[in-house]
């Protein structure tokens, strides 16, 4: 496939125009050629070292991942910036990044995921940035105790070892849930 049509499908289908002033992530195409063909495609949260170096060990033509590399703009190619981007053009290997788009999209979005995962329905936009959102609300046909709601999501999840956190206040049932991937504590009163 054509590297352009790849990413110009990526853009179209996560709306990355869209949250192209919301987000400090630029979105879509940060690093490399729109120029030239690919056959394989490698997915990852993050571009660490490790992601890149793997995605070159698997003979991939282009990195798609959640966190990129640049953040509100760079000032300086030095120091783990460096050994992340360097390969990376060694390598003409071109590093797609959807931050914010794909937090928010409303069926193949981290939120959008999440919320299969409790069996919401009834969904709607949540978590607004600025004319744009970043997760779901929604409802469980039964709800469901705090309890068998964090064993839930700490079978099914990767959470890195760190469990799954509740707050020692609030229903004992859950019923209608935000789900926001990142960090959430903005949205507080918003879910309420």
């Amino acid at each position: 496939m054509d590297r352009a049509d790849f990413f110009d499908k990526l853009d179209e289908e996560l709306r990355t125009d869209a949250y192209a002033d919301v987000d400090a992530s630029p979105n879509g195409l940060q690093i490399g050629s729109r120029e030239g063909e690919l056959e394989t495609v490698a997915f990852a949260v993050d571009a660490a070292e490790a992601t890149i170096e793997a995605a070159l060990d698997a003979g991939a033509d282009a990195l798609v991942t959640h966190h990129g590399i640049v953040w509100g703009g760079l000032d300086r190619v030095t120091g783990r910036e460096y050994d992340r981007i360097e390969p990376l053009i060694r390598n003409d290997l071109p590093l797609y990044v959807s931050h914010l788009p794909l937090d928010g999209h409303p069926t193949i979005g981290n939120a959008a995921g999440v919320a299969d995962l409790l069996d919401l329905a009834a969904r709607e936009p949540f978590g607004e940035v600025g004319p744009e959102t970043v997760g779901l609300l929604g409802e469980r046909e039964e709800p469901i105790n705090v309890g068998a709601l964090s064993e839930l999501l700490a079978d099914e999840l990767d959470t890195g070892g760190e469990g799954v956190q509740t707050l020692a206040f609030g229903p004992e049932t859950v019923e209608r849930v935000a789900v926001l991937t990142g960090s959430g504590a903005d949205w507080l009163d918003e879910a309420v």
